[in-house]
């Protein structure tokens, strides 16, 4: 038993010497970060004083990943460049009843490249806190599509769908974390981050229009608008880190 204690006593201590490793001007670091990952789902009720309202429920998802790759330029600053992809989608719909008289779907999908700058702060240890800001640009593509039945004389319902393509969007990102490392070469990290973001995009949108509900389209319409906006938004995210040794 003595000895088993000795054994593993020995690699702890040689796992700490290695891990606490300082990192040096030269080396490399290849990983992906996985931010602001959601799933969620709601309902809502709405009425009305003096007569009978609607419920609606949603749901979305959204998920950004970035590998990247770097290089140390001194002991604790590396710079490099990062992909980014990221999609998004929701789907919202509306009952009275029990019947769905709205319904709304939309997904995005955006891929693009940029740089990033990453300094750690403190000595070498297996925490180690850091700073980082981030730059990315690309293109944006997009659909989406769905109906709404409206009360008249007689009843009536439009359909419509739109689909995106060379839309643009640009994102600064400033994080603050630490990578916790696990091993030699190999680090986890976590952090949480401001993004500033801007999109946009232009939908061909076509719309169809259902008469006396007959299933006939009575007339159909086209149009093409151009949004932009920007967003800011918090970023909660893990990720992984391989630290490689430079050429000596």
């Amino acid at each position: 038993m003595q000895k088993i204690k000795c054994f593993f006593t020995s690699i702890l201590l040689l796992s700490a010497c290695v891990v606490n490793g300082q990192f040096a001007k030269g080396d490399r670091m290849a990983g992906a970060s996985v931010g602001s990952i959601f799933f969620n789902s709601g309902n809502a009720d709405v009425t009305f004083p003096q007569s009978r309202g609607y419920s609606s429920t949603s749901s979305g998802y959204g998920l950004r990943i970035e590998p990247s790759f770097g290089w140390f330029i001194t002991e604790k600053t590396a710079i490099g460049a990062s992909v980014n992809i990221n999609p998004t989608g929701q789907e919202i719909r509306y009952e009275d009843l029990g019947t769905t008289f709205q319904e709304d779907k939309n997904t995005n999908f955006n891929i693009g490249v940029g740089g990033f700058i990453r300094n750690y702060f403190g000595g070498a240890s297996s925490f180690r806190p850091f700073g980082q800001f981030g730059f990315n640009a690309g293109i944006n593509s997009g659909t989406s599509d769905g109906f709404k039945y409206y009360d008249g004389t007689p009843d009536y319902k439009t359909s419509y769908d739109g689909k995106s393509s060379g839309g643009f969007f640009a994102n600064a990102i400033l994080q603050v974390g630490f990578t916790k490392m696990v091993g030699a070469q190999t680090g986890l990290d976590f952090y949480l981050g401001y993004n500033y973001s801007y999109n946009k995009n232009t939908y061909l949108t076509n719309y169809s229009t259902d008469l006396d509900l007959d299933g006939d389209i009575d007339y159909t319409s086209t149009n093409e608008p151009t949004t932009k906006f920007t967003n800011h938004g918090l970023i909660v995210g893990v990720g992984f880190q391989v630290f490689l040794k430079g050429k000596k």
